[in-house]
């Protein structure tokens, strides 16, 4: 069997792109995603594409934040392995995946084969999360009317509620922050995404009872690819009464009152208190990921 030969794409070859089977439905997944063909990297075994990458970032962004479409044939894990380890850009790998992928051998198998290349180039499982699109088809979750929401202009009210938050947390990429830089960088990255998304600085809001007490943040926002749940969080002083579900449902208002048509979402597959919220909010599970960290340097 011939090495893998290893190839970047541009605009004059990116159908090359294509010309993998597609089991996963990842082309219908990404059909809102724009992937630069300069960003798309392919592996090739006697002229045949046996595996393939395609990374991606913002409008602005100078490099990739992520690779969000990763397929890899049958049998041909060392040359997805070998693609990813060549690439110039040593990113978080997310795998997409069907909702329910588990229940079906072919989907288990095409999962297993890229998770084994990628563990292969040395890339760690860091997290199953579950991905949630609302259509209005799901109908608006009804506001309990327990708390009042206000914009305040801050960023420090919003990172003291961060650190508060994330002083006790489920979520995998928040804990993997604090190892890495306590609870000062969990914050700062949350703060740096919504700044990065280019929906407006003045949607963020702080929830309170009615006695005026803070209770927790909310943040609806746009991701380059539309209308999205930001973030949730309640403060741990303020948990056990269900204020998740009211900052969900509010939050989705939000956006569907600035003509959402859509809400995606998502949530660690391990958090069972926020997945039991986004279905009683009516947002059913299309898809689920694997988080793959890249190899670690130093």
């Amino acid at each position: 069997m011939t090495d893998p030969v290893i190839r970047a794409l541009d605009a004059s070859d990116a159908a090359l792109f294509d010309t993998l089977p597609d089991p996963l439905g990842a082309r219908e997944g990404h059909r809102h995603t724009r992937h630069r063909p300069d960003w798309k990297r392919v592996a090739l075994r006697d002229g045949r594409v046996v595996a393939r990458g395609a990374w991606w970032g913002g409008p602005d962004d100078t490099e990739p934040v992520n690779l969000n479409w990763f397929d890899v044939a049958e049998g041909e894990e060392d040359a997805g392995a070998a693609l990813l380890r060549s690439a110039p850009w040593q990113v978080e790998l997310e795998v997409n995946l069907p909702a329910g992928w588990r229940d079906d051998p072919a989907l288990r198998a095409a999962a297993r084969t890229r998770a084994d290349a990628a563990r292969r180039a040395g890339y760690e499982l860091l997290v199953e999360r579950l991905l949630y699109r609302w259509t209005p088809a799901d109908g608006l979750p009804e506001r309990p009317g327990r708390l009042t929401f206000r914009a305040e202009p801050d960023d420090a009210v919003f990172f003291d509620a961060l650190r508060r938050i994330h002083s006790a947390t489920l979520d995998a990429h928040a804990l993997k922050a604090i190892e890495q830089g306590g609870l000062d960088r969990a914050a700062q990255e949350e703060l740096d995404f919504f700044h990065w998304c280019p929906s407006p600085r003045e949607w963020w809001q702080v929830a309170h009872t009615a006695e005026g007490e803070p209770v927790g943040i909310h943040i609806p926002a746009h991701n380059p690819s539309g209308p999205c749940i930001g973030f949730i969080g309640v403060l741990p002083d303020r948990r056990g009464h269900g204020y998740a579900y009211d900052l969900l449902a509010e939050c989705t208002h939000f956006l569907v009152e600035r003509g959402a048509q859509f809400v995606a979402a998502a949530t660690d597959r391990g958090n069972a208190p926020m997945a039991a919220h986004f279905a009683k909010a009516g947002y059913p599970v299309v898809k689920e990921r694997l988080n793959f960290d890249p190899p670690r340097t130093g």
